[in-house]
């Protein structure tokens, strides 16, 4: 991965507990943030006292790396939401200033907190990380997310890696970038059940792209 290649847009914790319908028992498991990228979710977490790892190629890059391109590609991408406006749904921010604020403030305050130990510099779809270490995997913005950039085979791969990590996996949106259903979406969840993973798609209370408001959640 290339960092000129990277967009940056970190997402917070108000929006996870949303994404993933995260319970407060689900906070207090051990979770893995897959993809996290410069979202403040798990500064915000280690702050409240909860247990999270984060791993993302983006990791690989310094903070002033990362901070350099979040100010080149913000203008560019608000832009972007702002003349496609039709394509999300606007409860949770009302426009797309609001939203660039809200990212703006994710990011920063992640990175406040990269050097802190807890951002590893790994990329699916395999991961060097013990198996059954993790109570909950969450994967947001990357499985499905890019399904014409990453094949059915690399979906499979994946996820078979991160149910070996953790017991539970929740991944959402479920929508590709051209905010349709992933293709990838049946085949992987009749795979997962022929593994003997239990397979669940479920609404949640979250939507920004249009149609965007259910997650697919995998157990062992």
């Amino acid at each position: 991965m290339k960092l000129k290649e990277i967009v940056p847009w970190g997402r917070s914790l108000a929006e996870y507990k949303l994404m993933f319908a995260l319970s407060e028992s689900d906070l207090g498991r051990r979770i893995l943030g897959c993809g996290d990228g410069p979202a403040s979710f798990n500064a915000e977490m280690t702050a409240l006292g909860h247990s999270v790892v984060s791993v993302d190629p983006l990791y690989q890059f310094s903070s002033e790396q990362i901070r350099q391109r979040v100010q080149e590609t913000y203008e560019p991408v608000v832009s972007q939401v702002r003349q496609n406006s039709e394509r999300y749904v606007w409860k949770t921010f009302q426009d797309a200033d609001e939203l660039g604020a809200a990212r703006l403030a994710a990011m920063e305050t992640f990175l406040q907190d990269y050097e802190a130990g807890r951002y590893r510099f790994q990329a699916l779809p395999e991961l060097a990380l013990a198996d059954r270490s993790f109570d909950l995997c969450v994967c947001s913005h990357l499985l499905f997310t890019y399904s014409e950039h990453l094949p059915l085979d690399f979906h499979i791969v994946a996820l078979r890696e991160l149910l070996q990590v953790a017991a539970e996996v929740r991944i959402f949106p479920l929508l590709d970038l051209k905010c349709e259903i992933s293709p990838h979406l049946d085949a992987v969840i009749e795979v997962m059940s022929k593994d003997g993973a239990a397979a669940q798609v479920r609404a949640v209370d979250y939507e920004f792209q249009k149609g965007g408001n259910q997650m697919l959640v995998l157990r062992r």
